[in-house]
């Protein structure tokens, strides 16, 4: 039997974060997704026959909650690097979780647009909060790599989280999908416990001293200075409407448009899910500058355009042919997914100010929602009204913003050049403890 066991144990390890500081951090992101995740796979049933609402009005309070967040974002960054990357971090997830709490009383409309803003605007603080965090702890070479760890864990936890939600709606009882959110509480605080238990990263120190932190940031312009960090954010915001076309336009086409069988859309998911847990270590490998990420930009903008020149002939393919057209477009983007990610990793470690990481964080949220926000309602027309000339015209406009990025992510280097303080821990580094 150990034998066995040995083998089975390497082969794990394999693709278990060798630093045990990233493992906790895995840790931490497969609670977050797995409490995330059980409750977004049954929310539809949950809103709807449970709450009462119907789908408009679900469709109206998220965009609102939405639209809060997103004025928010920008403030939120500030206080992060004001009160520390990990107490915020901490907070955010507890008052997320709390938020969790009140969805089995929720009633009506004006409950659900209330308690959707509150948890949009903690969840949002929290991962701002969490991004600097890791970007803060961890030294300069381990960061991009262990960015990828943390994207596996999140997706292993969604699709956790999925099973347990899917599990709660095989019951078909509206009683026991009332209750899922009770459960995300339990993991969320599990979670919070979690954070509350990693050391302090340096920022954290530094915010405890506020005239250490007024000396750092009077060294250094606010980041709405930096017009090619933020129209490089808005840049990346357009090549990661991969993910409207990943979870919206190809679903829909797939259903309205071809011949293919519904319970294909559950193995494209599937394919999604296994490609995002397994290769983002592999996929990250050789990037560490600019130059490299903007490599993987081309990469996923060639994977995007591929996407799309592969789905729109599905129109007039039948049988097999359809569902394995159908299967390489979503592989495809998913291709678009992990390349735009290991190049955006590299995009936060190089040219964020590391005086002002949760700033920064925050700016390029706004940014990003900016070149994206349009893009489930352009995409899906486009596609249903135009056909073929609008999957060519999505495909174009990636093109366009991901040339367009290559200037201003140089534009936003030279900033950094001539603007920040050096990052003491960009290649070697260790946690404070806590």
């Amino acid at each position: 039997m150990s034998d066995s066991v040995g083998p089975a144990r390497a082969s794990a390890n394999r693709f278990l974060p060798a630093d045990p500081l990233v493992r906790r951090l895995a840790l931490q992101s497969l609670l977050f997704a797995t409490a995330q995740g059980a409750f977004n796979t049954g929310s539809a049933v949950f809103f709807t026959e449970v709450v009462g609402l119907s789908a408009s009005r679900v469709g109206l309070g998220l965009t609102i909650a939405g639209v809060v967040a997103f004025l928010v974002a920008y403030p939120a960054g500030k206080l992060v690097d004001r009160f520390g990357p990990k107490r915020l971090w901490a907070l955010g997830t507890l008052l997320t979780t709390a938020t969790f709490a009140f969805w089995p009383w929720m009633h009506g409309f004006e409950d659900f647009v209330l308690i959707g803003i509150a948890f949009e605007v903690v969840r949002n603080a929290g991962g701002a909060g969490r991004n600097a965090y890791v970007l803060d702890v961890l030294p300069g070479d381990k960061r991009i790599a262990a960015q990828a760890h943390l994207y596996s864990a999140m997706n292993a936890g969604f699709t956790l989280g999925a099973m347990i939600g899917g599990a709660a709606l095989a019951l078909h009882s509206l009683e026991v999908i009332r209750w899922v959110p009770m459960l995300s509480v339990a993991v969320g605080l599990a979670n919070t416990v979690a954070i509350t238990r990693l050391p302090k990263a340096p920022h954290d120190v530094r915010a405890a001293s506020r005239e250490q932190r007024t000396e750092e940031r009077a060294t250094t312009p606010r980041p709405v200075r930096n017009r090619g960090w933020i129209t490089m954010s808005f840049f990346e915001g357009i090549v990661w409407t991969n993910q409207v076309l990943l979870t919206i336009v190809i679903p829909l086409w797939l259903v309205q448009r071809t011949d293919a069988p519904h319970w294909l859309l559950a193995w494209l998911f599937g394919t999604n899910t296994v490609l995002c847990v397994v290769l983002p270590r592999f996929t990250t490998r050789g990037v560490r500058t600019v130059r490299d990420a903007l490599r993987r930009v081309r990469y996923s903008a060639a994977f995007f355009v591929l996407a799309c020149v592969v789905t729109l002939f599905t129109h007039s393919t039948v049988g097999l042919l359809t569902v394995l057209m159908v299967w390489l477009g979503h592989v495809a983007v998913t291709g678009a997914e992990l390349a735009a990610g290991s190049g955006g990793w590299a995009f936060q470690t190089q040219l964020m100010d590391p005086q002002r990481r949760g700033e920064y964080g925050g700016l390029s949220e706004v940014a990003r929602t900016v070149g994206s926000f349009w893009a489930p309602a352009a995409f899906t027309f486009a596609v249903m009204h135009w056909g073929s000339t609008g999957w060519l015209a999505i495909a174009g406009l990636v093109v366009v913003a991901s040339a367009g990025l290559h200037p201003s992510a140089r534009m936003a280097e030279r900033f950094a050049a001539a603007n920040f303080t050096p990052d003491p821990r960009q290649a070697t580094g260790a946690a404070t403890a806590s």
